[in-house]
């Protein structure tokens, strides 16, 4: 077995080096004494913003809907976290504060007429949220106010309500951060971030945005594990300065919520995934304001084509540290900064997922990579054999099968996916005849390994009359 271990192993790497070679790359009413009316704004702050607001809502104990323990201490933890960050008006909705009436006027009157045109507003909520179909049958989420049940939208925040308040919301850049799944904003998404001209961050403070970061997607459930929520503290971590993906001391909210979004998914293997959208203007809202000669004087990648140009130079570097037989935590480092600049290239999401598999284990990342490997790689049939192996080394072997046989589909001449299936369906799917099967299409394809040329011969020498 380790010998035929050691043997895919080295096959694996032989069809991804063929993949580098080849050029394959895939890129007070309650509490508003603090909310002071916004002065008359002209001109530009002598800051990036005039003034910063933090609203902060969370709700444990529900009336007429099951408790969420931890909700307000996952809620007033980001409030602190804001504050640190340097908000201004950082103003705080706890249980009953956060009832219907309260919060439709909060959305509705009291931040759109305090909120000014040079501000940014972040939004966080932790509370349950519900699904409704909308009177063209889309499906729609909603917030669940203190007062309100789970299966009723018509006491709650719906998300048709949110992107009306964004609307009509003056804030130059306003963030909703919703520890919850809240979905159904397809409908305006916008499309992906321009960069073109950019020379420094505070440069997207000229242009609107509106942003949303949220917990889960629809049929998924916002994971809280002894009172905390997963995606609270990724978050936290996030805004404590990791989400500085590109390591320049500014951190954006587009940053934010790609480093929230992976992080979560690798923790829950896949099960939950966050959403991180801008629903509105071609902004980013800053969350940390760096040194602007980080930019001035090292601009590093700025339009998309500069981007997708770095990142496939930190693959490729990652690539001949492997090839090398060298660092592999340097390689690991590269490849997530290439997937930093590019978070669709598949490819770095193939090479990560081998070096979880076989050169740093990590078997619950190794299977997270994949799952984005096969997302946003279906091309390659290295995504999904690699994925294969994953998953037949955490044992999972109906789901290793299923991976490897869409290999196939992708490239049905992959002589290593057969001999992998053949020694799947020998050693523990028990499925002799499959075994047999898929060795004799590996050796028909030029295969030499000696396992599979002795079970063939076995199966002939039974078989012949």
């Amino acid at each position: 077995m380790t010998s035929e271990r050691h043997f895919r192993k080295k096959n694996l790497w032989r069809g991804l080096l063929k993949l580098l070679l080849g050029g394959a790359h895939v890129f007070g009413l309650f509490s508003v004494v603090a909310l002071s009316t916004a002065e008359a704004q002209s001109g530009k702050p002598e800051g990036l913003y005039y003034k910063s607001w933090a609203i902060i809502i969370g709700i444990e104990n529900y009336v007429v809907a099951p408790p969420i323990p931890g909700a307000i201490s996952d809620a007033k933890k980001v409030a602190e976290a804001f504050r640190r960050l340097g908000f201004d008006e950082v103003v705080e909705f706890y249980d009953k504060d956060a009832s219907s009436r309260r919060l439709h006027q909060l959305f509705n009157d009291m931040l759109p007429r305090k909120v000014g045109r040079m501000d940014r507003l972040v939004v966080f909520f932790a509370g349950h949220a519900g699904s409704m179909q909308d009177p063209d049958g889309y499906d729609r989420g909603y917030l669940v106010p203190f007062d309100a049940p789970v299966n009723n939208a018509a006491k709650s925040i719906t998300v048709e309500h949110l992107k009306e308040f964004t609307r009509r919301s003056a804030s130059k850049h306003t963030l909703l951060i919703l520890d919850a799944p809240v979905f159904g904003w397809e409908t305006t998404a916008p499309s992906g971030l321009s960069l073109e001209g950019r020379l420094a961050p505070e440069s997207e403070t000229d242009r609107r945005a509106v942003q949303v970061i949220s917990a889960a997607g629809k049929g998924e459930t916002a994971v809280r594990a002894e009172k905390s929520s997963r995606f609270v503290e990724t978050l936290l971590t996030g805004l404590s300065g990791a989400a500085d993906l590109d390591g320049n001391g500014w951190l954006m909210a587009s940053e934010l919520g790609t480093y929230v979004v992976r992080q979560v998914e690798a923790a829950s293997n896949g099960a939950q995934r966050p959403s991180n959208l801008r629903i509105d203007g071609d902004g980013d809202t800053a969350l940390v304001e760096g040194r602007r000669s980080a930019f001035t004087l090292d601009a590093g990648p700025r339009t998309p084509s500069e981007r997708q140009r770095e990142a496939k130079a930190h693959y490729e570097r990652a690539f001949a540290l492997l090839q090398e037989g060298k660092s592999g935590e340097e390689a690991l480092e590269r490849l997530d900064r290439a997937i930093s600049y590019d978070p669709t290239y598949g490819d770095a999401y193939v090479l990560k997922s081998y070096v979880r598999l076989e050169v740093l284990p990590n078997l619950d990342e190794a299977l997270a990579t994949g799952l984005l490997a096969v997302k946003y790689a279906p091309g390659n049939p290295d995504s999904f054999y690699t994925l294969g192996l994953i998953h037949e080394k955490r044992g999972e072997f109906a789901e290793a099968e299923a991976a490897l046989r869409q290999a196939l589909l992708v490239n049905n001449t992959y002589q290593d996916v057969y001999f992998t299936l053949g020694t799947l369906y020998a050693d523990h799917l028990n499925d002799q005849a499959k075994s047999v099967e898929a060795f004799r299409r590996y050796l028909e394809l030029g295969g030499t390994h000696p396992r599979a040329r002795a079970t063939v011969s076995q199966a002939d020498r039974i078989s012949a009359p």
